[in-house]
């Protein structure tokens, strides 16, 4: 090869070589021009393929007082019970909301197990039964819309749900309840009646132990129902105290209702015997789940939390008095 294409020839291939190194995918300089990277397919062995997310418990569009119960997922419930301002009627008014509210916390503590979260109560009784007529002649009084607006903010604020007590002398709890609807309306906010101050005609509560029919019952139920269901509420609670078995009257048609879960509170008080006694006479598990009130001052041998545990049929609701 001549001189000349000698050269030509080395030229043309050093071009070559520098071609080839910048096309060359494993070359590294910056601004080295690299070959596309393949686009993984899900699915394929580069890129596994997503695991779906479980479903969901309950589809979405489910109304919240079957998405969103009013009792711990086997927990408990444990309450303060009493009316604003005077000690007289439960440790609940002693104090203030904030103050109580530090006070249940401790004597809620004893009943939490692992897996087992205790909810806290205030169950105050805004319609308080009287032995004089009043100005309506029912034979009971509402306390004032103000302290129990305390507690409906109170109890929101600090995570606890507020349960309103009705002791409605001569008057219906259906009647009663309604004055109390914009209260009820709160997410927070569940309903209890107590049969023993609800009395008849000619009757004086404290002079005879009062008593509900199950329509009167029912008639109450059916109301608050509508409300929660009407309004996308989560569940309620619906309280029934008791500590008679004649304190509700055909108890056995007490009726179930969409948003509502029933709850019978056994409140007998005296040593652990006789409380026990009392319950296994009263306590219907299959209408209501169950609750257990614990006095103060009126128990001898107060029971704790391990002793409550115990109780069979099993107690999802405990309240101080």
């Amino acid at each position: 090869m001549t001189g000349p294409h000698r050269i030509a020839a080395v030229v043309i291939l050093g071009l070559a070589l520098l071609l080839a190194a910048f096309t060359d995918p494993g070359h590294t300089d910056r601004g080295a021009v690299r070959r596309p990277e393949p686009v993984a397919v899900p699915g394929t062995p580069e890129t596994p393929a997503p695991v779906p997310p479980a479903p969901p418990t309950l589809p979405a569009g489910t109304p919240r007082w079957q998405s969103e119960r009013v009792l711990p997922d086997r927990g408990m419930l444990v309450a303060y019970y009493g009316t604003p301002g005077t000690g007289s009627l439960g440790v609940l008014g002693e104090t203030s909301p904030r103050k109580a509210f530090r006070r249940l916390q401790r004597a809620a503590a004893p009943f939490a197990r692992p897996g087992r979260p205790v909810r806290p109560v205030f169950e105050l009784i805004v319609s308080v039964a009287d032995g004089h007529p009043g100005k309506d002649r029912d034979f009971s009084h509402d306390i004032r819309r103000s302290a129990v607006r305390a507690y409906v903010d109170a109890a929101r604020d600090l995570g606890a749900l507020l349960v309103l007590d009705l002791q409605t002398g001569r008057t219906d709890f259906l009647e009663v309840a309604k004055r109390w609807e914009w209260a009820l309306e709160q997410p927070h906010v569940s309903l209890a009646i107590d049969p023993e101050w609800r009395v008849r005609r000619g009757q004086r509560p404290a002079r005879v132990i009062g008593s509900v029919g199950a329509g009167e019952v029912n008639r109450t139920t059916a109301w608050l129902s509508r409300l929660v269901v009407e309004h996308d509420l989560p569940e309620k609670l619906f309280v029934v105290h008791q500590f008679r078995t004649s304190m509700v009257r055909h108890i056995g048609r007490v009726k179930p209702r969409d948003g509502l879960q029933l709850l019978q509170h056994v409140d007998g008080f005296g040593n652990r015997g006789q409380k026990l006694a009392t319950y296994r006479t009263v306590a219907r598990p299959d209408i209501f789940a169950m609750g257990f009130k614990l006095f103060y001052d009126e128990d001898f041998n107060l029971m704790g939390a391990k002793a409550v545990h115990r109780i069979r049929p099993r107690v999802r609701f405990v309240s101080y008095q």
